[in-house]
């Protein structure tokens, strides 16, 4: 199956010593802002261990600013996780972007490449992650100024983000997580995982086989845990 298409974050509880290394400069939220009292508030709800208490909306506070603070740092915690594995990601290793033998990914960004290629995941996750930091730091889109409106169609960026950064934890475990485990990296992959799902969740990204895998079992915890099922 083939489809086309802050220094400063929470991103702290999964950090290791190997997660110092990222795949792209990390995306700062400028300290002072709103949006940084936001991230620091969804840090201490974090910090509590209450993933599902830690996505949702704060009371009183605008949706498209907590989506807004909430993608800056799945794309911080992504960079980092990649980060870790990139010398098993290559050329050689991975001379397609898939998620196992049923969902390849091609690029396309409708702008500097408007028809799909097919291309190594390294070069897809780089296509992606250099993309996702355009929109970022592009102002008109995710603006950081307290009293400049985010555009209407923030939020349909914003979910375009998601789905497709999604695609890089489904790549990770699929393709890379004997590696994961070798590093011990497998407790900060999981949590972070788990943290995107129920943010995804909360904010209601389309779900379909464009981007979920079906099935992905994730087993985080002890045995009698639930076992998330994102398909």
């Amino acid at each position: 199956m083939v489809f086309h298409d802050i220094d400063v974050s929470y991103s702290f509880l999964y950090y290791s010593s190997r997660s110092s290394k990222t795949f792209k400069p990390k995306k700062n939220i400028p300290e002072g802002s709103h949006q940084y009292e936001l991230l620091k508030h969804a840090e201490a709800t974090l910090g509590s261990g209450n993933l599902r208490q830690a996505v949702m909306l704060p009371e009183g506070e605008d949706l498209n600013e907590w989506i807004a603070v909430n993608t800056v740092d799945f794309f911080n915690q992504i960079n980092m996780l990649y980060g870790t594995i990139t010398e098993f990601c290559t050329e050689a290793s991975c001379p397609v972007m898939s998620a196992g033998p049923r969902y390849e990914y091609h690029w396309a960004d409708g702008t500097n490449i408007k028809k799909p290629i097919k291309c190594s995941a390294p070069k897809y996750i780089d296509y992606l992650m250099t993309w996702v930091q355009d929109q970022l730091d592009d102002e008109t889109l995710f603006p950081s100024k307290i009293g400049v409106p985010f555009p209407k169609n923030f939020m349909s960026v914003a979910k375009t983000i998601l789905k497709r950064l999604f695609r890089v934890y489904a790549h990770i475990y699929h393709q890379h997580f004997d590696s994961v485990m070798q590093l011990q990296e497998e407790a900060h992959l999981n949590t972070s995982f788990k943290h995107f799902i129920f943010f995804v969740q909360v904010i209601k990204v389309p779900r379909g086989g464009h981007y979920l895998l079906s099935p992905l079992y994730i087993k985080i915890g002890s045995k009698n845990d639930p076992i998330l099922k994102y398909s």
